[in-house]
């Protein structure tokens, strides 16, 4: 009924962590598909105990966000297919049987988890955690655009599941994508009269406590694809999300008696500004710039900054 895909770099304890969650879901795969990029980095060992597990080698040079997930859903021969990533372990055996649950509604083509979370998780992480992921689940149409803006597009392929006939039919993927191609296939599906489902019942933990370089590069490469697939965004402000999020955690650190945590909020917040700006401007930057800038150098190396724009 399912199979699932994990692209896998470099894995590590997570790794681990998320097949020993994997062997206890209560749906089972029919295949688990892993697209590891670099062979040298693979090791039979981490899928002792995976039944079905196929193991697909690339080159980093072959890597893209789009892509490397299209390939995998290109694997699938399921109705159903779940994404997530190597570091985002299952909290309970129910995972996968809420998320399909939710598909019981026609109308949903695409529903993505809750993230909680790690236990080593920051503060200002932890409330941004549960900012973007609320404990209420939401069914996101056309209709919310009006009040939730961009974040009715948003969904994550940290783990993710999609309708496979809804996938094919509108078009799956991007094939040349930095980042966020998960929220393109969303707003492909929100346009073309879908839902999408954010299922918080399903629950994974998936967290990181971020330095400033690693925020601005994000925040760069967020841009980019926004700007590089201009058309899907135009007219929907990612920035007024940014603003409500910075105010309602001052006021939590507030409320916490953490203060003394404001002034790296606010040089968090600042990286991600400034590197969202830059990447909205991308095409005036210098080659050197932008290798600076982003997190994804692969990228810019394999498609220069010509990229095409939809």
């Amino acid at each position: 009924m399912i199979d699932v895909i994990v692209p896998v770099y470099k894995p590590d304890k997570r790794f681990y962590d998320l097949i020993s969650m994997l062997k206890r879901q209560k749906i089972q795969a029919k295949h688990y598909i892993f697209i590891n990029t670099e062979r040298r980095f693979w090791k039979e060992e981490f899928l002792q105990g995976i039944e079905n597990a196929e193991v697909y080698h690339i080159t980093k040079e072959e890597f893209d966000h789009g892509k490397t997930r299209r390939m995998g859903a290109e694997l699938s021969t399921s109705p159903i297919m779940i994404f997530m990533t190597q570091d985002a372990v299952p909290a309970d055996e129910m995972v996968f049987t809420h998320l399909v649950d939710s598909f019981s509604d026609p109308q949903v083509a695409v529903s993505y988890a809750r993230q909680l979370p790690n236990r080593d998780c920051k503060m200002i992480e932890r409330f941004t955690r549960g900012f973007n992921y609320p404990k209420e689940s939401r069914i996101k149409t056309k209709k919310d655009l009006e009040e939730m803006g961009i974040k009715t597009y948003f969904c994550s392929n940290v783990c993710a599941a999609y309708r496979k006939e809804d996938y094919i039919k509108l078009g799956g993927f991007v094939e040349k994508t930095i980042f966020n191609e998960d929220m393109l296939f969303a707003a492909k599906a929100i346009e073309a009269g879908k839902a999408v489902a954010y299922v918080a019942e399903a629950k994974v933990y998936h967290s990181h406590n971020e330095k400033v370089l690693p925020l601005f590069q994000r925040n760069f490469d967020l841009a980019v694809s926004q700007q590089q697939y201009k058309a899907v965004f135009e007219g929907i402000s990612s920035e007024a999300e940014g603003i409500k999020l910075v105010k309602k955690t001052v006021t939590h650190l507030l409320r916490e008696k953490k203060w003394y945590l404001i002034p790296k909020l606010v040089i968090n917040s600042g990286a991600k500004y400034l590197g969202y700006q830059m990447g909205k401007h991308y095409e005036r930057l210098p080659q050197k710039v932008v290798l600076c800038c982003t997190s994804n150098r692969e990228y810019w190396r394999n498609y220069g900054k010509n990229t095409r724009r939809i």
